[in-house]
């Protein structure tokens, strides 16, 4: 089974998809974190949820990009990948490191993200993705803002497409959105 959960900034999209996650087996679960740890802040907040996460049972892996190529050494009951929305940025932008492999497209972007969903849903039972919505805030952004939304807009469009329940959270409150399509 595959689940999308969407939401705005704070709508409580992480905490929904972290309880749909337990809630779907008591297997291996493992997060895969996507937000590269830029700062002393960004590393503050990654520990932070790590050692939420452990309460929760789950095993971190850190994958910012190319996840197509990410192979999990055993077969987890379940995986929740968060957040979509670093992981095209990780992708679009790179990593601003030595040696980072080239960026893709906005036309190839999305259809390789999504080949690293497939890829994810071969080697598990349950597959949770957190993803943000954006476009319900402003429409004033410059070209690369607007190049990333709109990957990320492709990208979501076709992650729902194939997921077997896509769930939004507006204010802590989840919408079901579709269940059972696929």
């Amino acid at each position: 089974m595959t689940a999308l959960i969407i939401g705005g900034s704070g709508s409580g999209k992480s905490e929904y998809a972290e309880d749909l996650a337990v809630s779907l087996g008591g297997g291996q679960r493992i997060y895969i974190a996507t937000m590269k740890p830029w700062d002393e802040e960004c590393r503050n907040r990654i520990q932070r949820h790590r050692k939420m996460r452990e309460k929760k049972q789950f095993e971190t892996v850190e994958c910012y990009r190319r996840l197509k190529e990410l192979e999990l050494n055993k077969r987890p009951s379940v995986v929740l990948l968060e957040c979509m929305s670093n992981l095209v940025s990780n992708e679009l932008f790179g990593l601003w490191e030595e040696g980072d492999i080239p960026v893709l497209d906005k036309n190839t972007a999305a259809a390789e993200i999504v080949e690293g969903i497939i890829n994810l849903e071969r080697q598990t039972d349950h597959l949770v993705i957190v993803t943000n919505d954006v476009f319900s805030d402003g429409d004033c952004y410059s070209p690369q803002t607007n190049e990333y939304r709109q990957v990320l807009g492709s990208t979501n469009e076709l992650t729902a497409k194939r997921a077997d329940m896509v769930v939004e959270v507006v204010a802590g409150i989840p919408i079901k959105m579709n269940e059972g399509i696929n």
